[in-house]
């Protein structure tokens, strides 16, 4: 049985995309509930971690475009990362890489 290999670019891609969805995501769901939603959820899902002693509600523009920018960066390059050590797992198996 041989192994397929990944896109390198097209994994990266996939995550970059999907880190910059969620991302997006959050920041819906910060202006849609509001700082009392937003402490709400995060708790929830840090597991009983309090967290509204951290959470900014104005989050200036530019700097939501960066962190999405670099939440794409971040997502493209742990993406690519993992097909290509998927990739080097087929060479030594055999398979093409």
């Amino acid at each position: 049985m041989t192994m397929e290999t990944m896109n390198v670019k097209r994994a990266g891609l996939a995550f970059g995309f999907t880190g910059a969805l969620l991302y997006v995501g959050c920041a819906l769901l910060m202006m849609i509930t509001g700082s009392v939603g937003t402490v709400k959820l995060f708790n929830g899902l840090l597991h009983g971690l309090d967290v509204s002693g951290i959470v900014r509600m104005e989050v200036p523009l530019g700097e939501s475009l960066i962190g999405l920018i670099c939440t794409f960066v971040l997502g493209w390059l742990v993406g690519s990362c993992i097909a290509w050590v998927y990739n080097m797992g087929g060479a030594k198996a055999g398979g093409k890489a």
